[in-house]
């Protein structure tokens, strides 16, 4: 058997220009490993159908938007294509930070507390002032940090709020949780889900954003991180409950906030990492004696075990 793998990346979200680079390296990978594989850049998902229809199976980079909240995991399902990673209602779910957050709270897996925006403006800036400052504002559809700030006072509140209305409809404010910024990549296998070599980021900026996480040099990146062995283990107990409850599949990274108090606090979930040459979940999986062609080949391989065998 050597099926037609397509790398699918590009896209339109925010986004767009991180899965070209993703779905570069990952194409690169899957040639010299030897899969038939063809790189599918999209700009738009007007006769996606057609695209796919040569390929058995797709690797999907794509990064916000349609292509990681669900959408096209919908597509390729009622296509009958083998795709790695989480499928449609796990996808949904993890993309809607909002959703994912009251699920971690009814599992009682820790979470900054939050307040979403529902259209009042004085109403909204009351409701979030009462979590206390500082607070960050978030889309709630987004990854990368796009549009992530953090204000400091309620003047900051009240200008970052119409931004954000204006810019991404739907966002919340979550309290600020002073503390070390983790993420923790879960790499499924078949013994189940493994979380891998913990990753501290110590970035030059505020906080982990666009720039930091994908400039040079603009952030300093620890792996494995420098934690005790308690609290490396309870961030990875927390990393795999919210990925098992999410109910996420192949891979996905979680980023968490190590409190001050020791407490891991879930802050969301990315069921497509990105996979540049400065992304964290390589890093993390290289911690681990996994290199990037065997990591990409291991992905690709448990998608290609769901297609209904003939």
């Amino acid at each position: 058997m050597n099926p037609k793998v397509a790398v699918l990346c590009g896209g339109n979200s925010a986004e767009r220009e991180i899965s070209r680079r993703s779905g570069q390296n990952v194409f690169s990978a899957l040639k010299r490993k030897g899969w038939d594989v063809d790189l599918v850049e999209i700009e738009t998902f007007d006769g996606l159908p057609q695209k796919l229809k040569p390929y058995s199976v797709v690797f999907n980079i794509l990064h916000g938007g349609a292509g990681e909240d669900g959408t096209i995991q919908l597509l390729l399902e009622l296509m009958g294509k083998g795709y790695v990673g989480a499928g449609p209602l796990a996808s949904a779910l993890a993309m809607d930070k909002v959703e994912a957050k009251k699920a971690f709270r009814g599992r009682n897996l820790p979470t900054p507390p939050w307040v979403p925006y529902q259209g009042g403006e004085e109403e909204f800036v009351a409701r979030a002032g009462e979590l206390g400052f500082p607070l960050v504002l978030k889309p709630r559809r987004e990854g990368s940090s796009v549009g992530v700030r953090i204000v400091r006072d309620e003047d900051e509140l009240r200008r970052g709020s119409l931004e954000m209305a204006q810019e991404f409809s739907e966002f919340f404010a979550e309290k600020y949780i002073p503390g070390r910024e983790i993420t923790a990549a879960v790499l499924e296998r078949d013994e189940g889900p493994e979380v891998l070599p913990l990753v501290e980021l110590r970035p030059k900026r505020d906080f982990f954003d666009w720039v930091a996480k994908y400039t040079p040099g603009a952030c300093e990146i620890l792996c494995p991180a420098p934690l005790s062995p308690e609290e490396e283990r309870r961030v990875k107990e927390v990393a795999q409950g919210a990925y098992l409850l999410l109910g996420c599949r192949d891979f996905a990274r979680v980023d968490i906030r190590l409190g001050e108090d020791g407490v891991p606090y879930l802050l969301e979930v990315n069921t497509l990492p990105g996979m540049t040459e400065l992304s964290l979940f390589p890093r993390a999986a290289a911690a681990a004696g996994l290199p990037y062609d065997d990591l990409v080949d291991l992905l690709l391989r448990r998608a290609l075990r769901r297609l209904p065998q003939t």
